[in-house]
This record gives structure tokens, sequence and C-alpha cells, in this order.
């Protein structure tokens, strides 16, 4: 769908009055300047509107975009934080089972390989004295201090990916609604240049009419969307 009227059309379409204009009359000669007039006005509201359309068109497609970067990085940095937490299981593991064999030494190899973050979440389980209360949670992983590397980091990107659709998806409204107003312009410039083709002043005062009350819809439709990004 074109987002503008182009200026050859406009021309051809003034060229067309001049040589359809039918008689001289004062009458005649005030409903051309009418024609004119509107056709000028039609042409400076429909090539802001379509260059609104394209500006908002552009910034849909490079939130969309940016979005879609974003989610990447985030899935990217949540199969991280799996991988982390795969290692923490398995050094918990060893521990666990040194633990039930009484393998001091076993024990202590095992913890010095837990992350730093990882033992955060350890300590606090042991505090819980996990192996004589049965309502202490069923590992370190189960304790609100446990964080995986990479998860804080994936949800934030979600987040923000989602935010950047959001605005994607509006910026793709706002460029579809500045069409649509070309497209009123378009049925204005269609019935002022059928106009000079009728020979009744009065059907020609009654498209100007209909024409200019469509121009100040479309009008107004563009003062209350957003201006160009």
């Amino acid at each position: 769908m074109p987002e503008g009227l182009s200026a050859t059309e406009v021309g051809k379409e003034i060229g067309e009055h001049a040589k359809h204009a039918g008689g001289h009359s004062r009458h005649d000669r005030a409903i051309s300047i009418g024609e004119a007039l509107l056709l000028s006005v039609v042409t400076i509201v429909a090539a802001w509107s379509g260059y609104s359309a394209a500006k908002w068109g552009t910034e849909s497609s490079l939130n969309l975009a940016e979005a879609s970067a974003t989610r990447t990085k985030a899935n990217r940095e949540f199969q991280e934080s799996l991988t982390y937490r795969v290692g923490d299981a398995t050094t918990f593991n060893a521990w666990f089972d040194a633990f039930l064999s009484g393998d001091q030494e076993a024990i202590e190899v095992a913890e010095r390989r837990f992350r730093p973050e990882f033992r955060v979440a350890f300590d606090a389980w042991i505090a819980t004295d996990p192996f004589e209360n049965p309502d202490s949670p069923p590992g370190p992983q189960a304790m609100p201090e446990y964080v995986p590397t990479g998860l804080a980091s994936s949800r934030e990107l979600e987040a923000e990916a989602e935010e950047l659709f959001a605005e994607g998806h509006e910026a793709a409204e706002t460029a579809d609604n500045y069409v649509r107003t070309t497209v009123i312009l378009a049925s204005v410039l269609f019935l002022v240049g059928i106009s000079s083709h009728f020979p009744l002043r009065g059907v020609r005062y009654g498209l100007i009419a209909v024409g200019g009350a469509l121009l100040v819809f479309a009008g107004v439709l563009i003062l209350l969307l957003p201006p160009p990004p």
C-alpha cells in the first residue's frame, strides 16, 4: 500500500482541472481555485502522513529486531545458568556421597570445588540443620539464597526483550494508522479529481465540500497520532 501521494499525481490532477474547468464565469473560477487549494493542502498533509508512516515503520522494524536479538541473549544466559546448575548439583552430590561415607578428606575436596555463589546457598542450607530438621529444604539449590550465575541477567534481558517487542508492536500500529490516514487523503484527491468532469456547479461544490470534510477529518487523526520518532 502506498504511504504517500506523489507530486506527479497531484500535478496531473491540477492539469486536468485546468483542462476541464469549463466556463469562465466568476463561479467557475472560484470552484477551480477552491479545488486547486484543496489539492495543494492534500499534497502537503499526505506527504507528512506518508513520511510519518515510513518513520514509524522503520522504528517498528528496529525495535522488533532488537527484541529478537535481546531474547537470544536472554536464552544464552539462561542456558549458561542451567550449565552452572548442573555443575553445582554434581559437586553437591559428590559432597553428599562423601558425607554419607564419612570420608572427611573427600568432603573437604568437594567443598573446595563449590562455586562462591553455591557456597552461600550451601552454608544457608547447613544452617537449617537438614539432617535433623524434617522441614528443611531438600538441598542448597532449593534455598532462596541460591541464584545460578546468569539467571538474573537472563530475566532482565527477557524483560527488556518484552518491552522492546511491545514498543515495536505499538510503532507498527502507529504506522498503520498513518497509512489509513493517507488512504483518506487519497480519497480526497479522487473526489477533487472527478469534480471537474461534472458540468453542474452544485455537484462540484458538493464534491469539494465532502473532500474538505475528509481533509479535516484526516488532519484531526494526524494530530491525535504521535509525531515521527
